[in-house]
């Protein structure tokens, strides 16, 4: 056996894969630049550093649940005028995250709220933190599942552990009494240990229709905002910039886009239809939330 193969035996049993995958290329580089000891022994180890390195990073994408991946590199800033670039520079440098502060997207459907809070999360992970993504709806009925079953404290802590939660599409469909509740505890169990960043069709003063309750949408928003970043788009859908430069869509009058940052209620109520909300069943457990009984259901 040469010292090559021993080398490459020693290596499998280590576990450094790409040590091994990559080591007569190295082998035969450091004999035409003959580095030290010191430098071929870092770039040897620095081959199996990063390699790790990438495969933690795609685990981490793959448990986050994102829908896409999108970076800010990605995101056409000239189309959404509306949108302080100083703002984003400052979210992308996570302070947001080592101060467990909020970032809230709102606007209408096709902006580019998703694509931004993607796009952050991305960063979140690059950087070593643990990112997980849900539409609202998706996890209120996950969390109302998990309370009929009697299972609701072990289901929140996924929603607890990443240090950022990304919660999609807040606004397209209305909670009822139990996902409201649900909401309220989750966002007050995350209130000053960990990030949310969320998008919304709606403006704050319509969130007492979201809730079905102003009592618990003030109580929400006010966990919710006190340590946050608001980025309001006012802008054009990019889904239908195509259309309207072909002429298949009428393009809105700049006065009425300056005048209302989101759709009539009208364009919301006809807008994406999404599937529907769980409706209320009577559990054996009260839950609690500020301005209601303790009677769910």
């Amino acid at each position: 056996m040469t010292a090559v193969e021993r080398l490459q035996t020693a290596l499998n049993g280590l576990g450094l894969k790409a040590v091994e995958a990559r080591l007569e290329s190295l082998l035969e580089q450091a004999s035409k630049k003959e580095p030290s000891y010191a430098d071929f022994l870092d770039e040897l180890l620095s081959c199996e550093v990063d390699a790790r390195r990438t495969r933690y990073l795609r685990a981490r994408l793959q448990l986050a649940h994102l829908p896409f991946v999108k970076t800010f590199d990605q995101f056409d800033f000239g189309f959404q005028p509306s949108i302080d670039e100083r703002q984003i520079r400052e979210l992308r440098t996570l302070r947001f995250i080592h101060e467990a502060s909020n970032v809230v997207f709102l606007g209408p459907p096709g902006v580019g709220k998703t694509h931004l809070s993607v796009a952050l999360a991305e960063a979140a992970i690059q950087a070593g933190f643990g990112a997980y993504f849900m539409t609202a709806h998706d996890l209120v009925t996950d969390l109302a599942r998990a309370y009929r079953e009697g299972r609701l404290d072990r289901r929140m802590r996924v929603y607890l552990a990443p240090k950022v939660l990304i919660i999609d599409e807040m606004g397209y469909l209305p909670l009822d009494e139990m996902g409201a509740t649900i909401f309220f505890q989750l966002v007050s169990a995350r209130y000053e240990r960990g990030s949310i960043i969320l998008t919304s069709n709606k403006s704050y003063g319509d969130w007492g229709s979201i809730f079905g309750d102003p009592i618990i949408a003030t109580a929400i928003l006010d966990r919710l905002l006190h340590h946050s970043t608001t980025i309001n788009i006012r802008g054009e859908s990019y889904r239908l910039k195509d259309r309207r430069k072909a002429g298949l869509f009428p393009r809105p009058e700049e006065e009425a886009d300056r005048q209302a940052p989101f759709p009539s209620p009208e364009i919301l109520q006809n807008g994406p239809r999404r599937q529907g909300s769980a409706s209320p069943r009577k559990t054996s457990a009260p839950l609690t939330a500020p301005g209601r009984s303790t009677n769910a259901g």
